[in-house]
């Protein structure tokens, strides 16, 4: 066991020397794998099990329309300003026009921007995690389902991978792509905690997921051609958006035919 925990150990560490931009070592969180997968430890803990048997033995759920409207406020607020990140520093217009071409360096104010876009969007994932939390403190287990807890796992785990290891320009247009779907979707939400009176302004709950499907269907689309022209941006993450937008995109749909398909035929 040992001589396997050296081997781990020794592959990180020569793995970390040759990421692209160190500076983000003295950053919040990502110093090291650790706070990150504690954090993600004890969510799935809480959410699939500690959580779960607290609350049977409490009667009523709790009551949290306040915190939930305003968190969900938040978080259309938030995804709204992840959105503008990529134009800051003419980020996004360098992709526009060397779409195929890598950035030089880890020290340009483009590749410092994309780096900070990047910790910002992986702050995000971290903060996501209460919408499970909030599920079972509400005695909501039925939609703690594999997908929502699944989803939120990995792309925490990995948007920390992408910032520490390889920050490809590709990640620019998959942020925006997810925070623009987030925004639609926690304003959704937003509507739904505040109360009876809102519910016929949500008809269109089931284009949410259509919404996430488009998204993903957009995502493999450009990384396809990101292939297709050989581009000199860097394969192993083009490959690794790609084998996760795939996955998402059967969970997604499955989830789809499952919540409204099956309405249609009963």
């Amino acid at each position: 066991m040992s001589g396997l925990m050296h081997l781990v150990v020794s592959n990180y560490n020569e793995i970390v020397e040759l990421r692209r931009d160190p500076n983000v070592d003295q950053w919040f969180l990502m110093s090291s794998p650790v706070p990150l997968l504690c954090i993600l430890g004890f969510y799935l803990y809480f959410v699939l099990s500690l959580g779960p048997r607290l609350m049977a033995k409490r009667e009523k759920p709790f009551q949290l329309q306040p915190v939930l409207v305003a968190y969900n406020a938040y978080q259309v607020v938030f995804s709204l300003w992840l959105c503008t990140l990529p134009f800051q520093k003419g980020a996004l217009w360098y992709l526009f026009r060397n779409g195929c071409q890598p950035i030089d360096g880890p020290n340009t104010s483009i590749a410092s921007a994309i780096s900070n876009g990047a910790w910002w969007y992986f702050f995000s994932k971290v903060i996501e995690l209460l919408d499970t939390v909030f599920f079972v403190l509400r005695k909501k287990q039925n939609q703690v389902t594999f997908l929502h807890v699944y989803h939120h796992t990995i792309t925490a785990l990995f948007s920390w991978g992408y910032l520490k290891f390889l920050p490809g320009e590709q990640g620019i247009i998959i942020g925006v792509l997810n925070s623009m779907v987030h925004v639609f979707m926690y304003f959704y939400y937003m509507l739904a905690a505040m109360g009876p009176r809102f519910q016929k302004y949500l008809w269109w709950k089931k284009y949410m997921t259509w919404i996430q499907l488009v998204q993903f269907c957009i995502m493999l689309t450009y990384l396809f051609s990101l292939l297709a022209f050989d581009c000199k941006l860097p394969k192993a993450l083009t490959f690794f958006f790609g084998a996760n937008a795939l996955i998402f995109l059967f969970l997604f749909a499955d989830f789809y035919r499952k919540a409204y398909k099956k309405k249609k035929v009963t």
